[in-house]
């Protein structure tokens, strides 16, 4: 059995890890699945490229202390700050878009069923084909990145037998605290919830 957590909040995923019996390697939360595609899909309206070509993530905390991964974005492999229209102020313009854009949803539309399902269809995918995809999902940190006993996300390969273990990306020493800071702040929710 594999469980998979639709409810973005990795307090939940780490509640499920924590009640449900299972390894922690079988269960999962959609963790930044969605926030990555927002992200990527903002990038290329600015760059006025294609969504696909775009490479970009948001590890971390599905919510306020998100991280995006500038170190590795970029648009069929050119990093961002070669391309005609970048500027620090409108990279971080669109972070903070990314950030704001559920509630943005919620408001205009009630909800974000259908961009959540596109996002489970991409995970469920790639446990049914074993397609072994790089994911973005919440799940137990043991180690990696330094952390332990927190979900939260980072790159991890999905597939039929489950989680293929994380993926340690060199990042920014930026990137890093404001992972470790998302980290902190998903330990201090779960205290408050446990």
């Amino acid at each position: 059995m594999l469980l998979v957590v639709t409810n973005p909040v990795d307090v939940l995923t780490y509640l499920a890890v924590r009640e449900s019996g299972l390894p922690p390697d079988r269960v999962l939360g959609l963790g930044t699945m969605l926030d990555t595609t927002r992200f990527r899909s903002l990038l290329a309206e600015h760059f006025g490229v294609d969504p696909t070509q775009v490479d970009a993530l948001i590890l971390g905390e599905h919510g306020d202390s998100m991280v995006p991964i500038w170190s590795t974005a970029t648009v069929n492999g050119v990093p961002l700050r070669n391309l005609p229209g970048y500027s620090d102020a409108a990279m971080q313009k669109i972070f903070e878009r990314t950030k704001g854009s559920g509630a943005e949803v919620i408001r205009l539309k009630g909800g974000a069923g259908y961009a959540v399902g596109v996002a489970v269809r991409e995970v469920v995918h790639s446990i049914a084909t074993d397609r072994k995809a790089v994911l973005p999902v919440s799940s137990l940190l043991q180690g990696a990145y330094g952390l332990r006993q927190v979900c939260l996300s980072v790159p991890i390969l999905v597939g039929r037998s489950g989680l293929g273990g994380h993926i340690e990306m060199e990042l920014w020493p930026k990137e890093l605290s404001g992972l470790q800071r998302s980290a902190e702040v998903l330990r201090e929710t779960i205290g408050k919830v446990l």
